[in-house]
């Protein structure tokens, strides 16, 4: 982009049911994309094999995330199977100001929640598996929860899909490269979008003046 024309960043929202691939994508997406950083949430569910607090959440108690509900300090929280997840608002904010992008991998409450506080800074969109079967072998391949938790998944999926018409856009996941891609193709647009780009109409107007 022209050195004379700034642009604010942008979020990128990838929500799905569980087991449609959207942590996949999202690892991809952030190897592939270097303008792209990943939203770290708050959590209070246990730390699951191999992960690290303050690079995959920062894993906290029920109370410490009451308290920095109470605070004010999340730009979305919810309550999911059981847990709670939140995005520390601050450092969004401070990214999105700096023109780099941010990348959340969040449920459909959250997402609704972010369009209520910066919807112009807003780009959402809903991955889909490509059959239910698809999605339950997929998530008993995982092997990183139980069966009856497996089963609540699978139970919650159906009430998560009928959330896709409110996204922007919507990728079947039955091939990650070729999903990876679809989304890569929607950040490339919407990163130009007219009204990212500040300065545009003062260039513009230099260009008529012929300067």
């Amino acid at each position: 982009m022209d050195r004379e024309i700034f642009r604010r960043g942008l979020m990128l929202v990838l929500s799905s049911p569980s087991g449609a691939g959207k942590t996949s994508i999202s690892r991809e997406l952030l190897r592939r994309e270097p303008g792209l950083t990943m939203s770290i949430s708050a959590t209070t569910r246990p730390k699951r094999p191999g992960e690290t607090d303050g690079h995959d959440y920062f894993f906290v108690d029920a109370t410490e995330f009451g308290l920095m509900a109470n605070r004010d300090e999340f730009l979305e929280h919810a309550k999911v199977f059981g847990n709670y997840y939140g995005t520390p608002r601050g450092y969004v904010e401070e990214t999105l100001q700096t023109g780099r992008d941010v990348l959340f991998d969040i449920d459909w409450q959250g997402t609704q929640q972010i369009r209520e506080r910066l919807p112009a800074d807003l780009v959402t969109v809903f991955i889909l598996p490509p059959s239910t079967v698809e999605l339950e072998r997929r998530l008993n391949a995982r092997a990183q929860d139980p069966a009856h938790i497996v089963a609540q998944r699978m139970a919650q999926a159906a009430n998560e899909m009928s959330h896709w018409p409110e996204y922007d856009y919507i990728v079947v996941n039955r091939d990650l490269d070729e999903s990876v891609a679809k989304v890569q193709s929607v950040l490339a647009a919407e990163r130009i979008k007219r009204e990212r780009q500040i300065g545009l109409g003062d260039f513009v107007k230099r260009l008529r003046d012929g300067r």
